[in-house]
């Protein structure tokens, strides 16, 4: 059954979330830091069960039905998804309980887990749970029940035994753990001591209090994952802001991917209430005590000292009697987004708001911040007499209800705004802004690896090119123009178009190909060559073919993969000549890089497509070239700081696995995240 060409994508993206498991594990990484990562990891894997699980158990059943021959590879894929994923599960534990919580006691932090609320702050909790816990509260009873209970989306709740005198039998009470509404963790502090309680632990002991006529013998929390899938038609018909708020609102009631519960709940109380919400064998899964420990991340501790080291972000200072635009017109200039200050690109924005010259602006908007500072500059620039046009992504998975907030209210104060057709999303991430000097147009534009969006700049690590190359910004317009049209497909004209710019749909796809058979012929001819790419993600089979044949014919290959990697490295005939490795850190990686040898003159691109089957075909993605020889060299030391990292970086091996490379007392050690920093302080 299994493929040995490639990996599998999604047991590929498990071996990605146990590398980020493995940063929660690791001594040298401050302690609060690894509480984070837990909650990534925690995060991580709730969305894989909202996302992919659901496709793959689809898939599995429409296999089975129509007797295909990958029914049996869908069955075994679902398998060792549910293996690995208790594996890790049983390590996230054993972690928890051995690692994190002994070290939190060593800083005088008691986090209550797993143990009876410490007799010294039974008072507060009590007080606690009768003043702000119950007004909560919803019990309902399982026996008296009509069906009516429909366990939310990763909402906890918990399953409460109890018996009486004069109900000898156990009668079932479903509990809602209300963490939604109060803060899943209470904290007191007591005799110099930080007591951090569960919201449900806080319930499990005082829920006597509410039932004072009979006995709790059992308290067990479980919760239920559903899909997240948004279906539309591929037709575009009707108001899609409509039709995506609908399916929004029924987004949470899709059919259960996971159930998760106390492993120590006895199995005739399991076997009543899977059955009576209807669950399905291979959606029921054992877990531990606590659920949803993604909300780790607001685990209410302040102490600095258990920290990353705070980088501030590094400020580009213009002239006085200058502005951006007056720089930009001088020479292209890029800034890497968290290293430097974003305040650059929102100075960008809100310069072309204001100019009296700038006559149009262009931009397309897959996640917005939820206090977007962009958008407001979009607003006051229609107000002030601009043309603006705005694509919003609507189908942006969880963003979706911020981006129909946002594009409602653009379109309300006079913003043009272009929705995509459903079957084709726009991921690019580019800004074009026109402005009229004399009798002739400039062209200003911005190009980003990632979303305009000045909340996940802050600890996403992208790179955004400002620019004036006027042949360049015309075939951004040729993009905004197609995507105005709506339509699905470019013209065979519309392709012979593009020069400079790579775009999905269009030439991207071919132009990569031809740049690894470039590097692929100079091999054959005894030259010198070699690709290093850098992406969030690698799967599409056509491009990672190409490179199996490339590093068959020599060429050095060095690929940085954060997640999905579907290319097996390292095999003898295949891909002996290309190594993967995986930067977990600080900041998110994110940027995506391509850097291909030429000959000793590198070309250099950089765009918002990964090479995923999505962004090949199925999305508007943007990559572009470098050709400032300055930002060039800027791009290449990153990379190569990135490709000699010793600390933070693991090598992926031909089976999947995260390798950390060996410490070698001679050699240097090298975080790369912490050396960009230094170098771009210069």
């Amino acid at each position: 059954m299994q493929d040995f060409t490639f990996f599998d994508r999604d047991i590929s993206w498990l071996y990605f979330n146990e590398r980020v498991l493995i940063e929660a594990q690791r001594n040298e990484v401050p302690l609060l830091e690894r509480i984070k990562f837990l909650s990534i990891y925690s995060s991580n894997l709730d969305e894989f069960y909202r996302v992919r699980v659901p496709a793959l158990m689809a898939l599995k059943k429409l296999s089975e039905k129509d007797e295909l021959d990958d029914a049996g590879k869908n069955k075994e894929v679902l398998n060792q998804i549910k293996e690995i994923v208790n594996r890790q599960l049983q390590s996230f534990g054993k972690t928890l309980s051995e690692q994190i919580l002994p070290a939190l006691k060593g800083n005088n932090i008691h986090l209550v887990y797993n143990e009876p609320i410490p007799t010294t702050i039974l008072d507060a909790t009590r007080e606690y749970f009768f003043t702000q816990v119950l007004a909560f509260l919803q019990p309902i009873s399982l026996l008296k029940s009509d069906k009516s209970f429909f366990p939310e989306n990763n909402k906890l709740y918990a399953l409460a035994v109890l018996s009486s005198e004069k109900h000898p039998e156990e009668q079932i009470q479903i509990i809602n753990i209300p963490s939604n509404d109060l803060p899943r963790f209470h904290s007191i502090v007591k005799d110099k001591i930080q007591y951090i309680v569960f919201l449900e632990d806080i319930i499990k002991e005082h829920l006597h209090l509410v039932f004072k006529k009979s006995t709790i013998t059992g308290f067990y929390t479980f919760k239920t994952t559903r899909d997240a899938d948004l279906t539309l038609e591929d037709d575009y018909k009707g108001d899609l802001v409509e039709k995506l708020e609908k399916q929004i609102a029924k987004r949470d009631l899709g059919f259960a991917t996971r159930f998760l519960y106390d492993a120590k709940v006895p199995k005739n109380h399991l076997d009543t209430l899977t059955e009576y919400l209807n669950l399905k064998k291979q959606s029921i899964i054992e877990g531990g005590s606590y659920h949803n420990l993604k909300d780790f991340f607001s685990i209410p501790i302040h102490h600095a000292t258990l920290k990353y080291d705070n980088w501030l972000a590094i400020p580009h200072q213009i002239a006085e009697d200058k502005t951006l635009f007056d720089e930009i017109s001088q020479g292209d200039m890029i800034f890497h987004a968290p290293y430097q200050s974003y305040d650059t690109v929102l100075r960008f924005f809100n310069e072309a708001a204001i100019n009296p010259n700038v006559e149009e602006i262009y931009v397309t908007l897959y996640r917005v911040a939820s206090d977007s500072r962009i958008v407001n500059a979009l607003i006051s620039a229609a107000k002030n007499g601009k043309k603006v046009t705005v694509l919003v992504e609507l189908k942006a998975r969880f963003d979706e209800e911020n981006n129909i907030k946002w594009a409602k209210r653009m379109k309300a104060e006079g913003v043009k705004i272009i929705y995509s057709v459903p079957s084709l999303k726009v991921h690019a991430k580019i800004a074009l802004i026109k402005k009229k000097m004399g009798k002739k147009t400039y062209y200003f534009g911005l190009l980003a690896t990632g979303n305009l969006n000045e909340s996940t700049a802050r600890f996403y690590t992208d790179h955004i090119l400002l620019t004036a190359h006027q042949e360049m910004l015309q075939e951004m317009e040729l993009v905004f123009r197609f995507l105005s049209k709506k339509k699905r497909k470019p013209n065979i004209s519309d392709i012979s178009n593009f020069k400079h710019l790579l775009v999905a749909q269009f030439n991207l796809q071919h132009k990569f190909i031809a740049l690894i058979d470039r590097e692929i012929n100079n091999a054959k001819n005894g030259l010198p060559a070699s690709i290093t790419l850098k992406m969030n993600n690698l799967e599409e089979r056509v491009l990672i073919s190409k490179l199996y044949e490339a590093s068959n014919a020599g060429v050095k290959i060095n690929l940085i993969i954060r997640g999905i990697c579907c290319l097996i490295p390292g095999i003898v005939g295949m891909s002996e000549h290309i190594s993967v490795r995986r930067i977990i850190d600080k900041y998110l990686e994110h940027g995506r890089v391509f850097i291909f040898h030429n000959q000793g003159n590198k070309e250099v691109y950089m765009g918002s497509s990964d090479w995923m089957d999505r962004n090949i075909y199925r999305r508007i993605e943007v990559c572009f070239p470098i050709y400032n020889e300055t930002i060039k060299q800027e791009i290449l030391q990153i990379i190569d700081l990135q490709l000699r990292d010793t600390i933070q970086a693991v090598a992926i091996d031909d089976s999947s696995n995260n390798v950390f490379f060996p410490k070698d007392e001679t050699a240097l050690r090298l975080r790369s995240q912490a050396e960009i920093y230094r170098l771009l302080s210069k």
